[in-house]
């Protein structure tokens, strides 16, 4: 039986600015990212309710830009085996803006866990101080009432600009971050990576309203999404 899903976001696709890839085209490519196995046309085809040929132009096309690996399958009788594929191992950011930023991103997570006794601490913090900048910039209601749930959403909302594409429960108390901006350089520091978003949350939080320490962010924690929990228990 095959494994058909990753743990954890997908990456931040390119925007109209940055030439992007077509809706169909990056669904094709977001299956395969997904995907722990390689897998088939006719497979992907019936998973997108897509008509083979359709789905075999856009594999075709990111094999021809490097999204996309292309193999012959393991012989399992008669006949010459079907082609399979899955997502190129280094091309997890089709988008070339977060690309470049991922790089930069990549280098210093590198150098904090080389060089810190405590990088995951660190990076919570300097996260934290990000978020507070972040928030601070977009505080433009401190007029109105604030409340945690206020609070709650309008940090989902700064997630939502900062391209983690969040889906939450109705009060805002957890959400599933379904893409990450930085999603090269959280698959190999999590340490750091990750707890600088969680401290971006929570310097929000202290800008937005909120209790920013019942805060937790579980990476890679479930198919398609790392969750992000606002209002925990403890």
């Amino acid at each position: 039986m095959e494994n058909s899903e990753r743990m954890g976001p997908s990456p931040v696709r390119a925007r109209p600015d940055s030439r992007p890839m077509s809706g169909q085209r990056g669904t094709v490519l977001e299956h395969l990212q997904r995907r722990a196995e390689p897998t088939t046309i006719a497979v992907l085809a019936g998973e997108l309710d897509a008509h083979p040929n359709t789905v075999r132009e856009h594999l075709d096309a990111l094999v021809e830009t490097g999204l996309a690996v292309r193999e012959r399958a393991r012989s399992g009788g008669r006949g010459r085996p079907a082609w399979t594929y899955s997502a190129a191992p280094d091309r997890a950011e089709p988008d070339p803006r977060v690309r470049e930023y991922a790089g930069l991103a990549t280098a210093l997570a590198a150098h904090l866990t080389r060089t810190s006794a405590r990088p995951a601490e660190e990076a919570l913090e300097a996260g934290r101080a990000w978020g507070r900048e972040l928030a601070t910039e977009r505080d433009d209601d401190s007029g109105s009432q604030a409340s945690p749930a206020r609070g709650r959403r309008r940090v989902l909302d700064l997630l939502d600009e900062l391209g983690f594409d969040p889906k939450a429960d109705a009060r805002a108390t957890t959400a599933a971050l379904r893409r990450c901006p930085l999603l090269d350089a959280a698959t190999r520091y999590p340490e750091v990576v990750c707890q600088v978003h969680l401290g971006i949350v929570r310097g929000a939080m202290e800008v937005f309203g909120g209790d920013e320490e019942r805060t937790a962010l579980l990476p890679f924690s479930e198919p398609g999404a790392c969750r992000l929990r606002l209002m925990t228990r403890d």
